[in-house]
């Protein structure tokens, strides 16, 4: 088959969308599959089919919408920066898989709900659409609405965010999501039918990860000190502030741990702020963006993930294989990954006081850290099979090529 993977976010970038891609699209490709990856660049300023370079650029587009969506005419686009900037960049993203052509395709597998609701727009009557959806969009917009995004008009974006989850979600042929929480979101709150939606676990290529994180690092573990581990990025919703206070509080009654942050992101800055004024300078070390994650997960001894909304994150999967015990707080689908005194521990959400808990049980019981990570990679090698996983989707990819057919007989 000819598939097209497809995202609104840029790409490559930071997050488990982008991994998820390149792991189905090598994957799909030693089974003799040919696969297109689409999405925006880094800068937001293109669009792009990755592995072609054929790319189109914003700037070239954007005359064209202006005149066409102007303001007299759509006063709703224009009443919200943030649904103008939403919606210029989807027509342009819509625009330009339109110009590259999707009649070649037999399957398009998009990654989240502004791609889907994009691409059914111009997409051919005869090519199936699959949908899997890495979150919830909304709920993200939602939080975002009371902090980064206040304005007297944030009710306006969040009806669109809304609705635009809605659109997505039903869009497709098919859509999958990784969990139960994501699956009853959508029904309960977005009217999605329930028979529209899959439960899909991701295939994780496990191999590849083991081999990665044997790679040689120039880093060096400290001595009689444990590893407190956290990678993703850094943004409010990852609660990574919730994380520095809880280690001011273990740093009271103990000093034999080190903290490394990896990675990057807007809240950076306000992150290493809050470090330094509470005396945490030396013991949280900030790597920034970096390739070698899975070495570093490897060097660590407990991984903490404190988001405060969350769907099925790469990093936990990669602690899991990595068999080390994780902390993750009770939101989203991490409860659906971690069981709570058997394949790691759960605090709850935003609570820095149970998050410095949890972790201060795994410091200071060697038995329960080691049993936590043993259980944990047990789990995670049987449940991550990125084979079962890509068998169970091209399963999905037939079904939605089906019901395409049917579609297109009877239209």
């Amino acid at each position: 088959m000819k598939i097209l993977l497809a995202t609104y976010w840029s790409i490559p970038h930071l997050g488990g969308v982008w991994n998820y891609m390149v792991q189905l699209r090598e994957k799909l490709e030693t089974l003799g599959h040919q696969v297109d990856l689409l999405g925006y660049d880094e800068d937001n300023t293109s669009v792009y089919i990755v592995n072609e370079n054929r790319k189109i650029e914003r700037s070239k587009l954007l005359p064209l919408l202006t005149a066409n969506l102007d303001k007299e005419t759509y006063p709703e686009i224009y009443a919200n920066q943030l649904v103008k900037y939403t919606e210029f960049q989807r027509y342009i993203y819509e625009l330009s898989a339109a110009y590259f052509g999707l009649e070649k395709y037999d399957v398009i597998h998009t990654q989240d709900v502004i791609a889907t609701t994009a691409i059914d727009r111009v997409r051919p009557t005869h090519v199936p659409l699959v949908a899997t959806l890495h979150g919830s969009v909304a709920h993200s917009i939602r939080h975002q609405l009371d902090t980064i995004h206040q304005s007297d008009t944030a009710f306006m974006a969040k009806i669109y965010f809304d609705e635009l989850e809605r659109l997505g979600a039903t869009a497709g042929d098919v859509t999958i999501v990784a969990n139960h929480w994501l699956k009853n979101c959508l029904i309960d709150e977005f009217q999605v039918p329930a028979n529209q939606i899959n439960v899909l676990h991701y295939g994780f290529d496990t191999k590849k990860f083991i081999e990665q994180s044997k790679k040689k690092i120039n880093i060096i573990r400290p001595k009689d000190k444990k590893v407190i581990l956290y990678s993703g990025r850094l943004v409010d919703l990852k609660g990574v502030q919730h994380l520095i206070t809880a280690l001011s509080l273990i740093k009271k009654n103990r000093s034999d741990w080190v903290c490394w942050i990896v990675g990057s992101g807007n809240f950076q800055p306000s992150l290493i702020a809050q470090s330094i004024q509470l005396g945490l300078d030396d013991d949280i070390l900030f790597f920034g963006k970096s390739s070698d994650v899975p070495a570093l997960i490897a060097m660590a001894d407990i991984v903490v993930l404190p988001s405060l909304l969350e769907n099925q994150p790469l990093t936990i999967i990669e602690a899991q294989i990595a068999g080390k015990a994780v902390v993750v707080s009770d939101t989203g689908g991490l409860p659906e990954m971690v069981q709570d005194g058997v394949t790691g521990l759960v605090a709850p959400a935003g609570n820095a006081k149970s998050l410095a808990t949890k972790i201060h049980m795994l410091l200071a019981d060697e038995q329960l850290l080691s049993r936590l990570g043993h259980t944990a990679k047990t789990w995670g090698m049987a449940h991550w099979s990125i084979d079962r996983g890509v068998r169970d989707l091209l399963t999905l990819y037939h079904v939605a090529t089906e019901k395409r057919r049917k579609a297109d007989h009877h239209g």
